[in-house]
């Protein structure tokens, strides 16, 4: 099938579908017209792909997870870890969705912090201000990731008092 059908089936944009072969998550055959061509392995690996970065893994943890693609199910998030102790698991890939669950707690916890804070500002009764602390932890100076966005900082002291905009 070619890419329109592929990316349709596997739930995703033709763009996405040749972002993750640039990636080397997926590789395409080529018709004797040049046209990329898709089998329905092609889309149960792409499925898996959408699954895992659906479930908040970059593509650059995706590749960690590559030669697992082909074992992972059709449908539904993927086992990331096998039941049972050298059952085919990958170490490598354990280490990195538990990397990235860390990032995931880390992000959670610096915007209910931020949250936390802009909602004191507001005079919101429940809103509860913990104080700053490290890496991982509230209002923490550490990056969660790569890809976790821009850290913004509410200033602590009150903003002197600005004049009124006149029409």
């Amino acid at each position: 099938m070619r890419i329109g059908d592929a990316a349709a089936a596997a739930g995703m944009t033709p763009r996405a579908l040749r972002y993750y072969e640039q990636r080397g998550l997926v590789t395409a055959r080529r018709a004797p017209s040049g046209h990329r061509v898709y089998d329905e392995e092609d889309i149960r690996r792409l499925r898996a792909v959408r699954e895992l970065r659906d479930a908040g893994l970059t593509v650059g943890d995706v590749r960690a997870f590559a030669h697992l693609l082909r074992t992972m199910p059709a449908d539904g998030m993927p086992d990331l870890l096998p039941p049972a102790p050298r059952s085919g698991g990958s170490p490598a890939a354990e280490a990195v969705a538990r990397r990235r669950l860390a990032d995931l707690d880390a992000r959670i916890a610096r915007l209910s912090h931020l949250r936390a804070r802009l909602a004191a500002r507001l005079g919101e009764a429940e809103a509860e201000v913990t104080e700053p602390g490290g890496q991982g932890e509230p209002g923490g100076t550490g990056r969660a990731g790569a890809d976790s966005g821009p850290l913004f900082r509410l200033e602590t002291a009150p903003s002197p008092a600005r004049p009124a905009l006149r029409a």
